[in-house]
């Protein structure tokens, strides 16, 4: 049997399950009342991990919650194909498979042998969480010309290897590593 966790016990990016789903909280704002006998509320904004819908909740703060049997483990990108986003589990070396509506518009963030960690419920892989960066190869951007900048903070746009197009320092050329922020998705700096 899996420990409860009371609601107001919940914090920022902590796994619950809630109605038989696992959840992921984003953000907590606890209210605590003014009067004698008051309930303090905790007010989730949380992520459903095999929906991802995210919305708000208000919950008592002695309400009881299951920890969900949720794993994470290591994984390679391999490749993606019409079946969806391959990765290898980096110690039973099994094929996981992510279908194209749970990867989504991470896609842009995937490359070969990108090293990221998995999230399985109850053995079956539902979800990524990406490195705070990944190094990708400029595809395409126009050449900075000198002089186009007084202040020395100009940006271009460079479109990456992955189609992802983010604005980078007029100094960048094509063919160059540069890390991207896999929560912004803006540029970090050269790799």
């Amino acid at each position: 049997m899996a420990a409860l966790i009371e609601a107001i016990d919940i914090k920022r990016k902590s796994f619950f399950e809630f109605e038989g789903a696992p959840y992921h909280c984003l953000d907590v704002d606890v209210s605590k009342p003014t009067a004698r006998g008051g309930q303090t509320l905790v007010r989730l904004k949380m992520r459903n991990l095999l929906t991802r819908a995210v919305f708000d909740r208000t919950f008592k703060a002695g309400e009881k919650f299951a920890e969900p049997d949720l794993a994470v483990i290591d994984a390679t990108f391999l490749y993606a194909d019409g079946d969806g986003f391959h990765f290898m589990d980096q110690e039973s070396f099994e094929t996981l498979t992510l279908g194209n509506d749970v990867v989504g518009d991470d896609r842009e963030l995937l490359v070969d042998n990108l090293l990221v960690q998995m999230q399985k419920y109850n053995g079956n892989p539902i979800g990524l969480q990406f490195p705070p960066h990944v190094e990708l190869t400029v595809a395409y951007t126009e050449p900075g010309v000198r002089g186009d900048t007084a202040s020395g903070g100009a940006t271009k746009v460079a479109r990456l290897e992955t189609g992802l197009e983010i604005k980078v320092p007029l100094f960048i050329k094509e063919g160059e590593k540069v890390k991207v922020h896999t929560e912004t998705r803006e540029f970090a700096g050269r790799a």
